[in-house]
């Protein structure tokens, strides 16, 4: 009856049969390896492009918007240079983001580099938003000329 019980609690070693999660484990029926920071990070950062190639792509959209409408539009120079400011930056944080990627999270060498490159990244994502509500504001359609 005593090894009975010891097999139904897990073994002499308190073992719960892994509803107890130890150092390093986890419970079974969730997880059978530690999260991989690397593969998070990775998953992070590519969609971080993603999203940064959408924006790349109506910002490239609402410059031929401008062009065609010529330079007799009202804010023609202001967008133009919003627009070419925030194309710039979205490259710039698209190269940082490749550099964020290559480079490997369980290298403790690298946590501080990694850290500084990362919150640079933020702050250019935030500029380059802050730059965009602005070529918003402005607008790139022509108003409607009453006849």
């Amino acid at each position: 009856m005593a090894s009975e019980t010891m097999e139904m609690n897990g073994g002499a070693d308190g073992d719960s049969g892994g509803e107890v999660p130890r150092a390093g484990r986890w419970p079974r029926g969730r997880r059978s390896t530690p999260l991989n920071m690397n593969h998070y990070a990775n998953k992070k950062s590519a969609a971080e492009s993603m999203l940064d190639v959408a924006l790349l792509m109506a910002n490239a959209s609402q410059l031929k918007a401008v062009l065609e409408q010529g330079s007799d539009f009202t804010f023609y120079v202001p967008l133009i240079t919003l627009i070419s400011i925030s194309l710039i930056l979205q490259v710039v944080v698209g190269v940082m983001l490749i550099f964020i990627v290559k480079w490997n999270l369980n290298d403790e060498s690298k946590h501080y580099q990694l850290n500084v490159l990362e919150n640079i990244t933020t702050a250019l994502v935030f500029i380059i938003v802050v730059v965009n509500v602005f070529i918003t504001a402005f607008g790139v359609q022509r108003p409607k000329v009453s006849a």
